[in-house]
């Protein structure tokens, strides 16, 4: 019984519990339910307050594009503003130029006399007013003085006359310049609306477009989103040109205020002042003026005849050597099928020639003349013939076709191989010169033909130093040709006569003109008796009076700027100079050629000089983005180192690898310029300094990559398609920066190499944007240039102290070191055979790879 009352208990006990297990399950399930309740509340309150954020960022975003909409319009503004300062200091210069003239015209010949009498009062008494006069004779016959005070107001009418006709010249001149300025600016106008009317069509096709691709449903957003960048890109562009346009009207309207309010009424008003004397004075004045410029234009049209008539001579002697040159090929094409064949063509090309003769103004132009194509084609064709000619092994004969070609050739004893004719069938061979101040030698057309080989610069250069010869295979003789006598003859005789006609020069010629009548050649250097350095300096060019600053070259040219403001043009075959390009208004520190283009900077602009025929500058850039034909910065006698308003020095200018577009540092942005057109597509913008160098090399893509370094330590690099124009940021900064100025930068294959001021020589690789080697203390000095040394895997560097040093140009493990000249090193060029090195010690070293860094490298 005690058992069972027990295990009843206990039931009871249980059954209890159970009770309350269920109890506690069913307020579980209940708080369960409850926090999914809970869950799914959370959740859409999650998702409204993410909307939100979503709303507020757009707006956000929204009011930040505004502000720097707004940001743009005040930065606009302030510079319309400052564009007016700059305007209204000008013209209150002016007239406070004009009052000082003034008060110094009226100021009597008394001290004693009040000075604030007006200026017609005693230019009109004298001479208008007897009573005047009479109380003048009255007062001076007191004293016994009346011969003398007629003397002196005599003297002062004339003083008065001599400055009236200053201040109309001077306000001539400047009427002159403010309407060549209004000209330019209202050239430039055209051309952006002309832009903008186009990007507002491009605008709107894409707009189109981006209508139709919207319609045909959701599958298209890629597609979607580059048109919308497209359009932003496009509105950007149209934005930019619009903001130029209205900076342009700015200015047009303030240029033509200044002339409404000073221009017509100075002279208007200085003129009714006038007496009888002094319009007889300011006539005279005129008429020797007009007379002047008269004879100035008619001296200019005789000089055009003139070189109308050599150019007809030229055109007529070029054909007679044409048609002797076919004959000549004629007999040789018997033997040849290959030359018949070729010399088919060759007729096909020339007689589908136009003759015509249209816009003579496209000289400026780089595509090449029919006579320079017909000279390409027949050096092509003569270097087949001499192939022909040397694989036969013919007998030479007697009397060559060379000497029926040239038979003024004054020395018959030379005889020259039938098959070597590259040199002789240039068009123009003849001495030129060009207003008396640039003499051209015909042979600087050499760099046209394009398959003249480059061994002619080795032979040259190899023969005269006496040292051992590159390893290109020379199959030129040794003798020069007949034209190349006849050149160094008629070369001499120029020398002559410029000696001749020197004297009788004036003794106030301006620095310039006296400087480009000095020549300079190219002359060889002993090779040393040791041979452990890896470079070996074989000529030294000299001939520029003052320090070189910069240096480019080519197989068969050497172009060269320094500090007298020329920049200098060699010929390496024969080793003298070719011409002097001057007229700089300062040291001429950048300069790079390309198809018959020679590009020279000095302060703000850049010329353009066509040297095909004759060396003329056919453009003018300023860094502003103004162009203008000719030579609008002619340099005076003084040096001119002040920028204009609104300028910027230029430190530097590249060229693309095509040859299409310019790239010029002028202050801490760099402008790009298109040279199918001659006009300035935008900027290249980031750099907090002022830029000191810069390269361009191009993508497998087309783009151009622009590499900049600044003084702010830091290297930038620029993605610039074709097409692009305004604003251009950055597309990558490297990092880290160096520790000063990028002095130096170069490009070889997927590498960037630096040079800094603080010594130091960085290798970039351009895939990773990263530092690959590094070299800190490669010089002591400033490196100041780079440059790749040819036929070798290895780098130059040089410093300020004129040492050069040489780099493998993969781990930057040092090859060797030598002193390259004794002061600093400005420049470093380099082309397919040789290094040249331009230094303050008015030189330009050239050097030649030795064994040495052969096995080195």
């Amino acid at each position: 019984m005690q058992k069972l009352q027990s295990a009843q208990k206990e039931h009871a006990r249980l059954l209890k519990n159970q009770s309350q297990y269920e109890k506690q399950l069913k307020k579980l399930q209940q708080d369960v339910t409850e926090m999914k309740k809970t869950k799914v509340r959370l959740m859409k309150e999650m998702k409204d307050e993410q909307e939100k954020n979503r709303m507020k960022e757009l707006k956000r975003s929204r009011e930040i594009a505004t502000l720097k909409k707004d940001q743009r319009k005040q930065e606009l503004q302030l510079k319309q503003l400052e564009a007016q300062k700059r305007q209204q200091e000008l013209i209150l210069r002016r007239k406070t130029e004009e009052v000082t003239a003034l008060r110094r015209q009226v100021r009597p010949v008394s001290g004693k006399v009040n000075r604030k009498v007006s200026l017609p009062e005693p230019l009109q008494d004298p001479s208008h007013t007897p009573s005047g006069r009479t109380h003048t004779a009255a007062a001076s016959a007191f004293n016994g003085t009346r011969k003398n005070q007629r003397s002196v107001m005599g003297v002062f009418s004339t003083r008065a006359a001599r400055t009236k006709w200053q201040l109309l010249e001077r306000r001539i001149s400047d009427i002159i310049m403010q309407r060549m300025t209004i000209s330019n600016m209202e050239a430039d106008m055209n051309r952006l609306l002309k832009q903008r009317e186009e990007l507002t069509k491009r605008r709107d096709k894409v707009s189109k477009k981006r209508d139709r691709v919207t319609a045909e449903g959701p599958d298209a957003e890629r597609n979607l989103l580059s048109l919308n960048e497209e359009m932003e890109s496009l509105s950007a562009n149209i934005d930019y040109i619009n903001d130029s346009i209205a900076e342009c009207q700015a200015n047009i309207m303030q240029m033509e205020e200044t002339k409404d309010e000073g221009g017509v009424v100075d002279v208007t008003a200085m003129i009714s002042s006038c007496t009888l004397s002094e319009a007889r004075f300011l006539l005279d004045h005129f008429l020797s003026m007009a007379i002047n410029k008269g004879l100035q234009a008619a001296q200019k049209e005789s000089q055009i005849k003139v070189m109308e008539g050599r150019l007809k001579q030229t055109e007529i002697n070029s054909a007679t050597q044409n048609q002797l040159l076919f004959h000549m090929l004629k007999e040789k094409a018997e033997f040849n099928p290959e030359l018949d064949a070729l010399l088919g063509n060759a007729l096909q090309e020339l007689g589908n020639i136009p003759t015509e003769e249209g816009d003579e103004s496209s000289s400026d132009e780089s595509a090449q003349s029919p006579a320079t194509e017909g000279s390409s084609l027949a050096s092509d064709l003569m270097k087949l013939c001499g192939e022909t000619r040397q694989r036969s092994k013919a007998r030479r004969r007697t009397t060559t076709q060379m000497e029926l070609l040239y038979a003024s050739s004054s020395d018959p004893t030379l005889d020259m191989p039938t098959g070597e004719f590259s040199a002789p069938l240039l068009p123009v061979a003849e001495t030129q010169e060009v207003g008396g101040d640039l003499r051209v030698v015909g042979s600087s057309l050499k760099d046209r033909d394009s398959a003249a080989p480059p061994s002619g610069v080795s032979s040259k250069l190899a023969s005269s130093s006496g040292s051992r010869p590159l390893p290109v295979v020379e199959k030129r003789p040794p003798e020069p040709s007949p034209l190349s006598r006849r050149k160094t003859y008629e070369k001499g005789q120029m020398m002559a006569d410029k000696v001749k006609g020197k004297d009788l020069k004036q003794s106030d010629e301006s620095e310039s003109s006296s400087l480009e009548g000095c020549r300079g050649t190219i002359n060889p250097t002993p090779s040393p008796k040791g041979r452990g350095a890896p470079l070996q300096c074989i000529h030294v060019a000299e001939g520029h009076p003052k320090a070189v600053l910069c240096v480019d070259s080519t197989d068969d040219l050497l172009f060269t700027g320094s500090k007298d403001r020329t920049c200098k043009v060699w010929n390496l075959v024969t080793g003298q100079e070719i011409m002097s390009l001057g007229g700089h208004a300062s040291s001429v520190v950048s300069v790079r050629y390309c198809s018959s283009l020679v590009f020279t900077v000095s302060t703000a602009y850049i010329k353009v000089w066509d040297i095909r025929d004759s060396a003329k500058c056919i453009r003018t850039l300023a860094s502003s983005g103004q162009v203008t034909t000719g030579d609008a910065c002619a340099a005076s006698a003084n040096r001119t180192a002040a920028i204009p308003p609104g300028e910027a020095q230029i430190s530097q200018i590249a060229l693309n690898p095509t040859g299409s577009f310019l790239y010029a540092a002028a202050g801490n942005s760099v402008r790009m310029w298109d040279l199918k057109r001659f006009v300035s597509t935008g900027k290249l913008t980031g750099h907090q300094g002022p830029i000191l160098c810069l390269t361009v090399d191009q993508t497998g893509k087309g783009q151009d990559l622009v590499i900049t370094g600044c003084k702010d330590h830091h290297i930038r690099m620029f993605d610039v398609s074709e097409g692009t124009q305004g604003s251009v940021s950055p597309a990558h900064n490297f990092q880290p920066p160096h520790s000063d100025g990028v002095e130096s930068l170069l490009v070889q294959g997927d590498g960037l190499f630096s040079g800094s001021r603080d010594g130091s020589i960085r290798k970039w690789d351009l895939s990773r944007k990263d530092v690959r080697e590094q070299v800190a203390s490669a010089h002591r000095d400033w490196v100041c240039a780079l440059g790749a040394v040819p036929t070798s895997p290895a780098l130059l560097s040089a410093c300020r102290g004129g040492m050069l040093k040489l780099w493998h140009t993969g781990r930057l493990a040092p090859l060797g070191e030598m002193r390259g000249h004794e002061s600093p090193i400005n420049g470093v060029s380099a082309n397919s055979s040789h290094v040249f090195t331009a230094s303050d010690d008015r030189t330009v070293k050239i050097w030649r790879p030795t064994e040495m860094l052969t096995d080195s490298s």
